[in-house]
């Protein structure tokens, strides 16, 4: 094979794909081989081969366990190694299963797939020169440029450096300096790296590093870490030639002098001291000083301490826990604006504040590299998607995901680990999820924030103000580490229903982002962009089986599911979609020509397709319609108003009843009221019998007070309910005045507003829900405060165009605008004189 240094590689080659480790070009690895695609490829491939390019194959690097890969094909690496199969040894203990010795000749990327069984056959492009790793010349130094022949000169010196720490009597090291003298420069990064001790992973990403001098940069770290751990090998203990030269182990059966031998992780560990092994890795960890000096302290307590000893495990899980966490492991951002703003928007429909502020970050991200991560709280309705856009935020970045439930959670030591004196200590949720990522800038999906509970075992939501302060987390102390971890790079995001039950303190550590429910055309929309193909995927339909036009969605939407998200939208698909299986599948088992002829019963006529559904088909699968407009029914009489309300599951409509009889003047209020509403409704009481003569408003019996010799009662229905807030007041007022005015209030208006004694509408929250709510409900005019007029632009444009708002500054303008034609006497009221000021 040396002197054929113009063979190409063949465009089809077999892939070995291979979970249990990386080939590099230049090295020889020995794969056992188990699973059904692989075992047909040496029976049917090596075995049968007869030339020398029929034992040329293509090794894939696959992270899937192999016993699974039989139902379909894993997404394959994009880069592989092609090689020659030495050596094929097979056996029949435990299992069948062969044993492959393969050498890695060049890189190649796999273009297409041409067939997946009996094994992987794929059309490949070479990208290394075969001559490079066969020639023993050293013809690739003049191709260097500046750079990289700098590069290329210190990972030599490097590579000599280690061969100077290790027994030149050795015959596998003079082997090593041999091979070092006599291969081009450019073939060192890929030899050396399957040499020394490295992980697959970083194995990885010098198969990866398809330039040159991208290869030098990711072995030459390696390489100078095998360095530094021989040296403090050196220094803590006196090595025996036996000790120094386990660093090398031999592979036998190479095909190329000086081939036949590469380092791997697990040679050398199973005699050698656990200890050893574990002081290793925590210097390979690459933690601060300060972890690593706890480290050694405590790597010290353990070499002297007996393996019988209880504390021996614990010593030993938490060293354990300490070299696996991500110190200084992170990915790299993906920062290109424009795709990410394609990523959301196909991934959510609506929801601008959310992407805006993501694509903000973004673009910060690209000015200034070190910038902290922010801490983002989505507040919503449940169903509206604040889980699923923290995933999709995480994609967007090229970040991993960890999700947080932290609902129930009424222990501080979930969020802050227990102490290790206890029995079953443990780290915290934020430690192991760290651990669970693998690296120290993910993206955190802390669920449900206001549902944290209180116990006797401390406040979670206090333990959480160091984690999600931007000023503190870069030194978050869990109480099992005991040592500070830097949590700055972690993209925090919070999801709440409300802001009414997350501590003060905690929620201004946090940034706010508002995410309302939807409009009926953005449901219709999201139903038809992600819902219904989703629905269709998971019950085997497909759209040539069943369609739903926009109608139909239209009336799920407004007679099925009144609501701020899309979670009963979809359970309504959900069911419809079902429906439609069991006639697919009825039509499907029609019986014909069978040796015994079918009966008239069993015969099934299948349905034409596409299953189209509409009203009355919707009526037969859902059942009666769930909501009517039912607002106009019930503004028939004096001493009703439509008020609006907010609610954690978002904006709902609210009646407001009120009667009147002959009494001594109580006022009753039932509907389960909080304390803030029972003081409104006697605040409009107060307001109308101040101002009865004004708006001619009297009593049973004619008077000028209308609670003289008259009891009323203020009922809110749906009384099961807990209702409390000041945004009542304006409905209670009104509601009063049509009952002593005897007039209706026009049945298409809603209103929301605090008022005053005086008569002042104060502004309220939740304008966006409420508008909502009403626009669901049909209502056409809307009444609210002045000085709530901003949070119209929130609004969607269409919504703004079906509704007329109404904004006021007192309880006359209210007045005015909720009776036809105006309320008598309130044109005079409320003339604000105007001030002089006496300074």
């Amino acid at each position: 094979m040396a002197s054929s240094g113009g063979i190409r590689l063949p465009n089809r080659l077999p892939l070995l794909l291979s979970h249990e480790g990386v080939l590099l070009p230049g090295s020889t690895v020995r794969f056992s081989v188990d699973s059904p695609r692989n075992m047909h490829l040496v029976s049917q491939r090596l075995l049968r081969g007869t030339s020398l390019k029929s034992t040329i194959i293509g090794v894939i690097p696959n992270t899937r366990d192999p016993e699974r890969d039989s139902d379909e094909l894993p997404a394959l690496h994009k880069i592989g190694t092609a090689g020659i199969a030495v050596q094929v040894v097979g056996s029949n203990w435990p299992k069948p299963h062969y044993t492959l010795l393969i050498t890695g000749l060049c890189r190649f990327s796999v273009s297409s797939v041409l067939k997946e069984r009996p094994f992987v056959l794929a059309e490949v492009e070479q990208l290394d020169k075969l001559e490079q790793y066969t020639s023993p010349t050293r013809d690739g130094d003049t191709a260097e440029g500046e750079e990289l022949g700098e590069l290329s000169q210190r990972f030599y010196q490097a590579a000599v450096q280690l061969l100077g720490m290790l027994d030149m009597s050795v015959p596998v090291v003079a082997k090593f300096r041999r091979l070092l003298d006599n291969l081009p420069r450019e073939t060192l990064p890929d030899v050396v790296a399957s040499m020394i001790r490295t992980s697959n992973k970083e194995k990885l990403q010098v198969l990866d590093a398809v330039s040159l001098e991208e290869r030098f940069k990711k072995a030459l770290p390696m390489l100078t870490r095998q360095i530094e751990g021989l040296k403090l090998l050196q220094k803590t203990r006196k090595m025996s030639p036996d000790n120094e030269n386990r660093v090398l182990s031999v592979r036998k059966g190479g095909v190329f002098p000086g081939r036949q031998f590469s380092l791997n992780e697990e040679d050398g560990d199973d005699d050698g001291d656990d200890t050893t092994s574990l002081e290793r890795k925590v210097h390979a960890a690459n933690m601060p000083e300060a972890a690593l000096r706890v480290c050694l302290k405590e790597l010290k307590r353990l070499k002297k301490m007996p393996q019988s000893m209880p504390e021996y495990a614990l010593t030993r899980n938490y060293l354990d826990l300490m070299v696996e966490l991500p110190w200084s492991k992170s990915t790299k951002d993906c920062l290109d604006i424009r795709a990410a703003r394609t990523l959301l928007d196909n991934d959510h429909y609506a929801m601008d504040k959310l992407k805006r502020r993501v694509l903000e970050y973004l673009a910060v991200r690209q000015l200034k590299t070190s910038l902290k991560g922010p801490i983002l709280c989505f507040v919503g309705p449940p169903g509206v998607g604040k889980t699923s856009v923290g995933r999709s935020i995480a994609r967007t970045l090229g970040r991993e995901f960890h999700r947080i439930a932290l609902g129930g959670v009424c222990d501080q030591s979930d969020i802050r680990g227990h102490r290790r004196t206890y029995v079953g200590s443990m780290p915290g949720r934020i430690i192991n999820g760290l651990k669970t990522v693998g690296v120290n800038n993910p993206v955190f999906l802390l669920d449900e924030v206001d549902k944290l509970g209180k116990s006797l075992q401390g406040d979670p939501a206090a333990a959480l103000l160091e984690v999600l302060d931007p000023e503190q987390n870069h030194s978050f102390t869990d109480h099992y580490l005991n040592v500070a971890f830097d949590l700055s790079q972690v993209l925090f995001i919070a999801t709440a229903n409300s802001t009414a039950t997350i501590p003060p303190a905690l929620l201004d550590r946090m940034e706010v982002l508002q995410v309302p429910g939807y409009t009926q055309e953005e449901k219709v929309e999201i139903a038809h962009r992600h819902l219904i193909p989703n629905q269709l995927e998971q019950h085997g339909l497909t759209p040539q089986q069943l369609h739903i036009p926009q109608d139909t969605t239209q009336g799920i939407i407004s007679r099925y599911t009144r609501e701020a998200g899309v979670r009963s939208l979809e359970r309504k698909i959900g069911a419809i979609c079902r429906a439609v299986a069991v006639k697919v599948a009825e039509g499907h088992k029609v019986t014909g020509g069978d040796a015994q002829a079918p009966t008239q019963q069993d015969r099934v006529v299948p349905p034409e397709m596409p299953i189209v559904i509409d009203h009355i088909a919707l009526k037969d699968i859902l059942g009666p319609p769930v909501f009517e407009m039912e607002v106009s029914e019930r503004l028939t009489l004096p001493g009703v108003a439509l008020g609006l309300a907010w609610t954690p599951l978002g904006g709902e409509i609210m009646f407001v009843e009120a009667s009147r009889m002959e009494g001594e003047g109580q006022l009753t209020l039932t509907g389960q009221l909080g304390d803030v509403m029972k003081e409104s409704a006697h605040l409009a009481i107060s307001w109308l019998r101040a101002n009865a003569k004004t708006y001619q408003l009297t009593n049973l019996v004619g008077g000028p007070d209308p609670l003289e010799g008259t009891d009323i009662h203020l009922h809110f229905p749906a009384g099961a309910v807990t209702k409390d807030g000041p945004s009542a007041g304006v409905t209670m007022v009104t509601c009063l005045a049509s009952l002593f005015s005897g007039r209706l209030v026009r049945s298409d208006v809603a209103m929301t507003g605090e008022i005053t004694l005086r008569g002042l509408v104060l502004p309220v929250g939740g304008i966006k829900d409420k508008v909502l709510a009403a626009h669901r409900a049909g209502v056409k005019r809307v009444i609210l405060p002045k000085r709530n007029e901003k949070d119209l632009e929130e609004l969607p444009a269409n919504v703004r165009a079906d509704l007329d708002f109404v904004t006021t500054r007192d309880l006359d303008e209210v007045l005015n605008a909720a009776f036809e034609g105006g309320f008598p006497g309130s044109d005079s009221v409320h003339t604000h004189p105007q001030l002089s000021s006496k300074l």
